[in-house]
């Protein structure tokens, strides 16, 4: 009887499992059957444990909470100005102009499309890039096209923000709460 359970779980075992039908053919050919593996793959080679994944803030929000950080910016913009006098806006927004500016030149190397001074007469080749020149007027002919320059545009040279370290919790804040403590109200 042992070789007739034998044939079944042959069959069987080939039929429903490809591992043990290579193994019958190796072995029904002379071949010497390849050895399972005594301890499956997965527990044989352990794997390197895995990081979790780093907090992340949106490029946006960490542009404007670094504007918000050196400049005011959002303080500025959510603030009711209609108590205030015109010279007092006049020198906050000095500040925060200044401010904001060296936050764009440090993060940004901003830098003129078109270095000649506006109002220049310039020409703009035939199959100009859209995103760097935007034609107004009267836009008849196919190019190359002659005009005054009303806005040099903008490039940044390079892109260096910060980057996120705060939690998942904070990845949204603009600007922390600040609470003075020993104060009393």
């Amino acid at each position: 009887m042992g070789r007739v359970t034998t044939a079944f779980r042959a069959f069987f075992g080939a039929l429903f499992n490809a591992e043990k039908a290579e193994r019958i053919e190796a072995a029904l050919n002379g071949a010497t059957p390849p050895v399972a593996s005594p301890i499956p793959a997965a527990i044989a080679a352990p794997k390197a444990p895995v990081a979790p994944p780093k907090p992340r803030q949106s490029e946006a929000l960490t542009l404007l909470a670094t504007l918000q950080r050196e400049a005011r910016l959002v303080d500025f913009l959510k603030e009711d100005l209609t108590g205030y006098a015109d010279d007092q806006i006049g020198a906050a927004v000095r500040e925060i102009q200044r401010d904001a500016g060296k936050v764009l030149e440090r993060l940004f190397e901003l830098r003129p499309i078109v270095s000649d001074p506006e109002g220049a007469s310039i020409e703009v080749a035939t199959g100009f890039d859209a995103g760097r020149y935007r034609l107004t007027g009267n836009i008849g002919s196919s190019g190359p096209y002659r005009g005054a320059l009303r806005h040099h545009g903008w490039e940044a040279t390079s892109c260096n923000l910060p980057t996120y370290t705060g939690s998942d919790a904070a990845a949204k804040a603009i600007a922390p709460a600040e609470v003075e403590v020993g104060a009393r109200s």
